[in-house]
């Protein structure tokens, strides 16, 4: 993508507050789902926005990334306008199957379970099908202008505006703004440079991802199989393919990656199980470690904090997509109703109703992903019987199961303006 395709405002009008000057509202550094979402959410807000993106081909896109998209991202998408063109290009799931390696008993959830009128718990989508509806809004968004690639050099926050150095087709320039927005992924820079420390550990473990096809039909059904090495997820998506999802310690995923394709077929199929016949690689394999992180802060006088900059997760449960889109649609109501009733959306002040929303949520989830992994990957007999009466309990007790549920996609906590629709 060039800068002129991209770019709906070459020079937008200039802003006014206090009589001070801006080039922007808003500049929101990262043009991932994340960073996307955010820009899309406030297309009718009166802001004006830059969104700067780096790379013109991610690595979720030339990796072919996917995702578990739970209910209430799909409603934040409904919200936004751009659900009708994503649905057609992913998959539902109608049921999820949690088991704990050979154990017999498997609790399954339904869509009876969260009494909810949809056919669907919720959804998969490679990362293409997600990107390219938010990039095709957001270049149409009139109050939106998209640079990529361009590189940010450095940032400056003062008491009112951030100033943002950027070089763009080889030339720099120079952008001021009443507020900075961080998407820029786990390894941040604006957040490095802030000063913002964060807490969390790399896990003992790593993920191996891949694409395959199944002899039989998935039946629109997820995977969360536990085993002592690390949870092993299956998520179905259109053409009768899945991506799989294979955490294990280190040298042990290494050297499944190692292996051929017919032996990492082989030991796929260890986890896997028979239930839809023999199995067919596609594409290659990636391998990625696995770590908990989050940021002290989210916010600082004109800066905010969005998705894999402010916090990352074990990967079991799906949950680190959903909730960078949940920070993008919480900031978005936030800033957008502060500055309609004329207030500066760079105040800390305004930022701190963010920060107060989104990090405990966060973090009630990035422990329950923590505990969850930690009490089934290991065979310490007290733990292994606690876990399987937990889920003799689960599957048995309605309530117990739908809390977990509607906790896992979303419909615990407070809900964000756009994600009040109902399907």
């Amino acid at each position: 993508m060039s800068v002129t395709q991209l770019t709906q405002t070459p020079t937008p009008p200039e802003t006014t507050t206090n009589n001070r000057v801006y080039d922007y509202d808003l500049v929101i550094v990262g043009g991932g789902i994340t960073g996307l979402t955010l820009a899309a959410a406030l297309q009718n807000s009166g802001l004006k926005i830059l969104l700067i993106e780096a790379r013109v081909v991610s690595a979720a896109v030339s990796k072919g990334q996917a995702y578990a998209v739970h209910m209430l991202s799909a409603r934040v998408f409904q919200g936004i306008g751009i659900w009708d063109q994503i649905l057609p290009q992913i998959a539902k799931y109608r049921q999820v199957f949690l088991s704990d390696a050979n154990y017999p008993d498997v609790v399954k959830f339904q869509t009876t379970d969260i009494s909810q009128e949809t056919p669907e718990l919720g959804y998969v989508a490679e990362h293409f099908a997600l990107l390219e509806p938010l990039q095709e809004l957001v270049k149409n968004c009139a109050n939106v202008t998209y640079l990529c690639p361009a590189e940010v050099l450095s940032t400056k926050n003062e008491n009112d505006l951030v100033t943002v150095n950027i070089k763009v087709d080889g030339e720099p320039r120079q952008i001021t703004s009443k507020l900075l927005v961080a998407a820029d992924g786990s390894r941040s820079r604006i957040r490095q440079a802030a000063g913002i420390k964060t807490k969390g550990w790399k896990y003992w473990q790593s993920c191996i991802v891949a694409f395959v096809k199944p002899e039989k039909s998935h039946n629109y059904t997820a995977y969360e199989k536990f085993w002592p090495s690390g949870p092993f997820a299956i998520l179905p998506l259109p053409g009768n393919r899945c991506r799989i999802v294979w955490t294990a310690p280190h040298e042990e995923a290494k050297a499944l990656c190692a292996l051929s394709d017919e032996e990492f077929l082989g030991e796929l199929t260890k986890r896997y199980g028979e239930q839809m016949g023999k199995l067919e690689l596609l594409g290659d394999r990636f391998i990625f470690q696995v770590q908990l992180m989050q940021s002290d802060r989210y916010v600082l006088p004109r800066l905010a904090l969005v998705g894999d900059a402010a916090h990352n997760c074990h990967p079991v449960g799906g949950q680190g997509l959903n909730l960078g889109i949940r920070d993008a649609a919480a900031l978005a109501e936030i800033i957008q109703t502060a500055h309609q009733a004329g207030a500066d959306i760079g105040n800390i002040q305004i930022l701190k109703q963010y920060e107060s929303w989104r990090k405990k949520e966060n973090l009630a989830i990035l422990g329950f992903t923590d505990i969850l992994d930690r009490v089934f990957s290991n065979n310490f007999l007290p733990i292994v019987i606690i876990r399987r009466l937990g889920l003799w309990m689960m599957q048995r007790v309605p309530l117990l199961r739908i809390f977990a549920l509607k906790l896992m996609i979303g419909l615990k906590g407070r809900t964000p303006q756009l994600g009040k629709i109902s399907n």
